[in-house]
């Protein structure tokens, strides 16, 4: 068997997997710019838009109607086709319809897919916003690098997502707690069985309006942390938002839900480093053992956690504020144990584009060490005083909603 190569503590096994890994740790997750394109875009002047009129125009929720997550869909959609011989095509935006797949289409067999996810904003002073855009831009042209599908412009895109938002503006709520979903994605459509680069793919983009994405609201989650089940590894794909890395946790997910949780905590390595809750990035919230107070994130520094733009807009805010130790770096279930014992541990919550941020209340852990025996931990999150989470989702919405400006996080609509 090969020697183990540790990156960041994590041992691998394998030379290839452990170069790629060092190669995940020393790199720097820059954004790129068009200059970087890979092949020509698609441009926002040849926009063709094609408007819903009648029986086209869909029924949309009352004020009072609680908005599922992923339930509701506006009445207008983008999409764009690409193939190998021709480049991109014309950009159009028409009445949400469904797709026509050929059943031999790559994506429904191999996976070649991604997707983004990112928010309009209807502020204090109705105004339309979205968040950062840039940023889900160039993190999906990565993941898009990552799957052999074709790049694109990500200003073009922020133009016609704009465009697109603009046509369903009656669509944006106008409650604080609710928000335009959307979702850009991109699937290879290649009609054959080979495995291989796709020569065919279409880039679309879907909106549709969203109220809080748990049915607990803001109560805190209880997580299952088992040793057992993995998300991502060093020199994997954990830190791209594909497909791939949802499929294979919804069966973990309904082992939590049998266990009376909502969520997964997903660790890693034989220190069980913890990386992930769920579908979101994870901070806690400490006094660490040397007496200092810190806000402690896993790093990005290896591949395995997504680059969240809530949690570059959460630490960003901490750095700020400069009240307390901001880091990036790993933490182990052991940690965690000894500083709930100690009552050192203040806080844990998750945070992304779709919730915000989402407190913890409870973890069962599945004990190696005590013979897989199921040990639970309270989580003191919300009793904890003054609340961290709670004033980073209030800093945080306020420049959401426009109601404190932050003009290099805000790209307006309207």
């Amino acid at each position: 068997m090969c020697a183990a190569v540790k990156v960041n503590g994590v041992a691998i096994y394998g030379r290839q997997l452990a170069l790629s890994a060092q190669r995940f740790a020393s790199t720097t997750y820059a954004t790129t710019d068009d200059s970087t394109l890979r092949t020509k875009p698609f441009l926002y002047r040849d926009l063709k838009v094609v408007r819903a009129t009648g029986a086209q125009l869909r029924p949309k929720p009352k004020p009072d109607d609680p908005l599922k997550f992923g339930h509701n869909f506006s009445d207008h959609m983008f999409e764009v086709d690409w193939n190998v011989s021709k480049g991109w095509g014309q950009p159009l935006i028409s009445p949400l319809h469904n797709f026509d797949l050929h059943p031999a289409s790559k994506v429904l067999h191999y996976a070649i897919e991604l997707f983004e996810g990112m928010k309009a904003y209807r502020g204090v002073d109705n105004k339309l916003r979205l968040f950062r855009p840039e940023m889900n831009m160039e993190r999906m042209r990565r993941s898009a690098a990552r799957s052999a599908l074709p790049d694109f412009s990500a200003t073009e895109m922020i133009k016609i997502i704009s465009e697109l938002v603009n046509i369903d503006q009656e669509w944006v709520p106008r409650t604080k707690a609710s928000s335009l979903y959307i979702r850009p994605a991109m699937i290879a459509l290649d009609p054959t069985l080979g495995v291989g680069h796709p020569n065919e793919a279409r880039l679309f983009v879907l909106t549709g309006p969203a109220g809080q994405y748990y049915a607990t609201g803001f109560k805190p989650v209880s997580l299952l942390a088992d040793p057992e089940y993995v998300r991502a590894f060093p020199g994997g794909v954990g830190q791209y938002k594909m497909g791939c890395n949802y499929a294979p946790s919804i069966m973990v997910s309904k082992v939590a839900a049998e266990k009376g949780c909502q969520q997964v905590l997903w660790l890693l390595g034989e220190d069980e480093r913890i990386t992930e809750v769920g579908t979101m990035n994870i901070m806690l919230f400490w006094k660490n053992e040397k007496g200092e107070e810190e806000l402690v994130t896993p790093p990005l520094t290896d591949g395995i956690i997504l680059p969240g733009v809530t949690r570059d807009s959460l630490l960003t805010l901490a750095r700020e504020w400069n009240q307390f130790k901001v880091s990036e770096r790993y933490v182990g279930m052991p940690e965690i144990r000894k500083a709930l014992k100690e009552h050192r541990l203040y806080e844990i919550f998750g945070c992304g584009t779709a919730c915000v941020v989402s407190p913890v209340g409870r973890i069962l852990y599945r004990n190696k060490s005590k013979g897989n025996e199921y040990e639970d931990m309270i989580i003191p999150t919300m009793e904890h005083k003054p609340n961290l989470m709670q004033k980073l989702y209030d800093s945080i919405v306020d420049i959401q909603y426009g109601k404190v400006p932050r003009p290099e996080w805000l790209h307006d609509v309207v």
